[in-house]
């Protein structure tokens, strides 16, 4: 089934169910108000839910209306733990490349993970606001939300806590970043505010894509209305999601509604120089990427990172064409036209 979140009803918004081909909804107040309750009694809210879901798809459905993403929060507007992985090994050996340095062996077997600030997220289709001068990237990846996860949990045990698969735009400030992680306290200024998908799923409604606990579906990435990249998100993925929330719980619980990341998508491509979507390869799902790979081509990155005004569109596709999640389309603002004060 799906599910999404709008701006209606209060800070955590109103759950509704979405249509399979995203057209039409329902609230469903009578089984939970917002998205965290339904996960908080996920074994008794998830039947009822599938019900709706199945008379929404057979126009059944007694209280449905239009869907329309604009309306949208991200599917949680806030959640107890947003921990985000780096799955996507292709990306690190560049970055470790495009500086001349080695990948430390244990990059291999342990993954990488960052808790994000989680107390608030922009939804699919609201303005990132930011200064040019920060360096602004959009990161595309896959995320999973979770039920309880234990203390020490195995992967297997991990996986099986996956109760919804969505999109997300993990947004960087580059430029920000070299000073925070040389403080050896890792991000916190350099990661604003997340945007996930209008509409989160059940792994069940991705059929035979959702295998080996990875997404096997090409995410679609266009820049200012030009490709940008299109790498399939279960190919090159090092750790699969099972392994992600393991490790985020190898110290601690998990609660309801924890969100993890996969990291941005990356295909490793035949050379660099066929990466590109325009020389025949997938492209990619940042501008990091991009400039790494020129970086190691002309020795200096030649792409500037986002400015005011640029928009980056985030959408994955069935096998037979229709949107899976929704689109995430971020726009830059300016952060000193939302400043305090500012009309």
């Amino acid at each position: 089934m799906k599910l999404a979140t709008l701006k209606e009803g209060g800070r955590d918004g109103s759950l509704v169910v979405v249509s399979r081909d995203l057209t039409l909804c329902q609230p469903v107040p009578a089984v939970a108000r917002t998205l965290q309750a339904a996960l908080d009694d996920w074994d008794a809210a998830a039947p009822r839910l599938a019900e709706t879901y199945a008379a929404l798809n057979n126009g059944h459905a007694r209280h449905a209306r239009p869907f329309d993403p604009r309306h949208c929060h991200s599917p949680l507007p806030r959640a107890y733990q947003w921990a985000d992985g780096s799955a996507y090994l292709n990306q690190v050996e560049l970055v470790r490349k495009a500086r001349g340095a080695e990948v430390p062996a244990s990059f291999y077997t342990d993954p990488l993970m960052y808790q994000g600030g989680s107390d608030s997220f922009i939804g699919p289709r609201d303005a990132v606001v930011a200064q040019e001068a920060w360096g602004i990237d959009f990161e595309a990846e896959v995320a999973v939300v979770t039920g309880d996860v234990p203390l020490g949990a195995t992967p297997e045990a991990a996986a099986r806590a996956i109760r919804l698969v969505m999109l997300v735009n993990d947004v960087s400030l580059r430029n920000l970043i070299p000073a925070e992680l040389a403080k050896g306290f890792g991000f916190f200024q350099s990661k604003p505010a997340s945007a996930f998908s209008p509409v989160a799923v059940t792994p069940d409604e991705l059929g035979e894509d959702w295998r080996h606990v990875k997404l096997h579906r090409p995410l679609v990435v266009t820049l200012n209305g030009r490709p940008f990249g299109r790498p399939d998100a279960g190919t090159d993925m090092s750790f699969d999601f099972g392994r992600l929330i393991a490790h985020a719980a190898k110290t601690r619980e998990l609660e309801a509604g924890s969100i993890v990341g996969s990291g941005t998508v990356s295909n490793r491509p035949p050379g660099l120089e066929r990466s590109s979507i325009e020389n025949g390869g997938v492209g990619y799902c940042c501008l990091a990427e991009l400039r790494m790979v020129e970086t190691i081509e002309q020795g200096q990155p030649a792409t500037p990172f986002m400015r005011h005004g640029d928009t980056v569109r985030i959408e994955m596709f069935d096998r037979e064409g229709g949107s899976i999640f929704g689109a995430i389309e971020s726009t830059v603002a300016c952060a000193s036209d939302h400043a305090e004060g500012n009309d």
